[in-house]
């Protein structure tokens, strides 16, 4: 048996990265404008090899997981990543040609114009998450490549073989000055992190978001930050309870809650907290009639996210409080040997200073809130951290309304979770906490572009005309009282 390789000293993983960095600028430079052909070219490569890797991307997430449907692998991270990828290349036409902008009076009247070129940015980094790696790794891709410019990309550790098989993947689809991964743990990610890009996206943890800025600061890269929080679910008593809680139970449930946007509580009038219950074990028994053995729910990725989300449960029952395994079958999880799966699981009215209810869950656990007036609901995510979405469930307009307009959240849905998401054309992005910045359609096109403010001057000596060339005289006196005036 071979001895197993060291890690490569961080100054020659730094140095190698710093390499395909300069490398990809280089080419950048050298290829000049940026054509529409080659852009598009180079999104349809991304579809191809999504299209032809399909099922081994859905083996390698199963691997990674333990226990991943295939389903969900193909909705989330294969068709997922091929829809903005096809956005864009449909629509990178029209988002490349210039904007005109208003010219002011009087230079507009004398033939001066004013206008706006979007120009690549040039190399674009890329730390992408492991709840939905492909996904949150070719998704920006649509983007980058559609502004124009090179990628370098670092997954996520936690899912090894679905970041060997990308960076085969991005490989064979594309040249190393076009698009490049570099894999591997910890020590990978902080020298990554401090490469001179562009700009710099980061899909993950907030507590780690700060590392990356920090990082970026040092070179003054602009960041993009896709974060998380706990994002609210609020009930409201004119809501159908059995369709609103298979929607909640679904954006709950699937990839077993390991997603930015999942529901992380509930708010419920205080009288219809066991009709809430009910409902929500009703929808989960229709959807999982079993748990354990059932290859359609997602395991938790890794021990240590399994430990952590075991621990809130564990905090919660010492300090006395109601734990509700939705477990249709009753089967035994404490039984299970690598499979890592844990119940949704329900837990009405906890206390404040628990940590399922101080930190973001990411896990298929689900508090729930009481409130007796509507106001409460709207006081107490206003006196939380910003999430990344807001949920409102009813159809009371007044309420609605105050939940759009009197709390602020990176999206919201209306009658369901999640769903903002999937929509090409509307920013994902976080607000405060939960995120800096937005992607997706033509907003990722603009968050990875450089406008560049372009004014065309007149024929006309307009310095003289105006009085701004020296000396100064009267003109110059006309022209300030012209301005300065209420």
């Amino acid at each position: 048996m071979n001895a197993p390789e060291s890690p490569a000293p961080h100054s020659d993983i730094e140095s190698n990265m710093n390499a395909v960095l300069e490398a990809q600028r280089a080419d950048y430079l050298a290829e000049g404008a940026v054509t529409a052909a080659a852009r598009i070219d180079r999104l349809e490569r991304g579809i191809d090899v999504l299209f032809r890797n399909q099922d081994r991307i859905a083996e390698a997430l199963n691997s990674d997981f333990s226990c991943r449907p295939r389903e969900v692998s193909l909705l989330t991270d294969v068709a997922a990543s091929i829809t903005p990828l096809k956005h864009a290349k449909k629509h990178l036409r029209r988002w490349m040609k210039g904007e005109r902008r208003p010219t002011m009076f009087p230079l507009n009247l004398l033939g001066a114009r004013s206008r706006i070129e979007y120009q690549p940015l040039g190399v674009v980094g890329v730390i992408s998450p492991w709840n939905f790696p492909v996904n949150l790794t070719f998704g920006p891709l649509a983007g980058i490549l559609a502004a124009g410019n090179r990628a370098m990309i670092k997954p996520s550790e936690f899912t090894p073989a679905t970041s060997e098989l990308m960076a085969e993947m991005v490989a064979e689809a594309w040249d190393e000055k076009e698009v490049a991964v570099f894999t591997g743990g910890p020590e990978v990610g902080v020298a990554f992190s401090g490469l001179a890009f562009d700009h710099l996206l980061f899909t993950g943890a907030t507590s780690v978001a700060r590392h990356i800025m920090t990082a970026a600061a040092r070179n003054l890269v602009p960041v993009t930050l896709e974060l998380g929080g706990k994002s609210p679910v609020i009930i409201s008593r004119s809501a159908d309870l059995d369709k609103s809680l298979t929607r909640i139970m679904l954006g709950k449930t699937l990839n077993a809650g390991q997603i930015c946007l999942a529901p992380d509580y509930l708010m419920v009038p205080e009288e219809k907290l066991h009709e809430v219950i009910e409902a929500a074990q009703k929808a989960v028994r229709a959807m999982y009639p079993t748990l354990l053995d059932n290859p359609q729910y997602t395991s938790v990725v890794n021990e240590r996210h399994y430990e952590r989300l075991s621990g809130y449960l564990a905090e919660a029952r010492e300090r006395g409080t109601q734990v509700i395994a939705i477990n249709p079958a009753d089967e035994d999880f404490s039984q299970q040997s690598a499979t890592r799966k844990i119940a949704p699981t329900l837990v009405p009215e906890p206390a404040e200073d628990l940590k399922v209810m101080q930190e973001e869950i990411f896990g298929p656990l689900l508090p729930i809130r009481t409130y007796r007036d509507f106001e409460e609901t709207i006081a107490y995510v206003n006196a939380n951290p910003r999430p990344l979405a807001a949920y409102y469930f009813g159809e009371d307009k007044a309420e609605e309304e105050a939940v759009l307009t009197r709390t602020t959240s990176g999206g919201a849905c209306i009658n369901d979770v999640l769903m903002h998401v999937m929509q090409e054309e509307l920013p994902f992005g976080g607000v405060g906490p939960s995120g800096m910045g937005a992607y997706h359609g033509h907003q990722g096109f603009k968050t990875f572009s450089h406008a560049k403010s372009i004014f065309r001057q007149a024929n006309a000596n307009i310095a003289k005309l105006g009085g701004m060339l020296p000396p100064y005289g009267p003109a110059t006196e006309k022209t300030i009282k012209m301005q300065v005036k209420k």
